[in-house]
């Protein structure tokens, strides 16, 4: 192997094939623990075979709208990258990105050595992994330097099982946000019409949620009707 982090990373990637993921997809509204089972031939010994067992620490996955695209999201990027996410947040400002963020939690890695080809040792790790049910183990092949870099195709793949059922739990969850509101909101209008006192509630409301101006006529129709 070349001495070159950039031939090395590639290497590594190149490498590595994931052999199982987990049954259960990425946690939408917490964090999420996977439990991967890294295989790795050793480079300078045969029928050596490494298998590092540790913690995918997964991020609960946060939204990114083109109006929320700031200047140090684009650190790095060039003049047109910064002119394309102008366009995006003037024209396609309905449009969400999901953001996943990845930790290696180093602590709770266990790494044993055996004697063993490696399609053997791979299946020995596959048949524990399913005699232990854990719905959040991942099984991989991979390089035995740099390993950290064989975890990049498992976060990959969490992301793409996972991204779709993300989404759609996050749109009904604003779904059912904007429908409590639209009954808070109408709620709070039938009271300001029937009571003068809870007038300002309803203003402040409004002015909280920047609707003040589109619901302005209908906010003094009940001004009006309290009276």
């Amino acid at each position: 192997m070349q001495n070159d982090p950039q031939f090395d990373f590639w290497y590594a990637v190149n490498n590595t094939e994931v052999i199982s993921v987990p049954e259960q997809r990425l946690e939408t509204f917490g964090a999420t623990v996977v439990n991967y089972h890294l295989v790795t031939e050793l480079m300078d010994s045969v029928d050596k075979v490494r298998v590092r067992e540790g913690k995918l620490k997964a991020f609960r996955p946060e939204i990114i709208t083109p109006p929320s695209i700031t200047d140090d999201m684009l650190d790095g990027f060039g003049e047109e990258a910064r002119r394309y996410a102008d366009w995006l947040q003037k024209h396609a400002q309905d449009m969400q990105i999901l953001k996943y963020g990845f930790k290696v939690q180093k602590r709770e890695i266990n790494d044993y050595i055996l004697s063993d080809p490696l399609e053997t040792v791979v299946n020995r790790v596959k048949d524990e992994l399913t005699e232990r049910d854990d719905p959040l183990g991942a099984v991989l092949v991979g390089v035995d330097r740099p390993w950290e870099v064989c975890l990049l195709k498992l976060m990959v793949e969490l992301v793409q099982n996972s991204a779709p059922g993300n989404m759609q739990d996050i749109r009904q969850q604003q779904r059912d946000q904007k429908a409590l509101f639209h009954q808070t909101l109408e709620k709070a209008f039938l009271d300001a019409s029937r009571d003068a006192a809870k007038v300002p509630a309803l203003a402040e409301l409004l002015r909280k949620n920047g609707l003040f101006e589109r619901y302005e006529d209908r906010f003094f129709a009940a001004v009006q009707a309290s009276k």
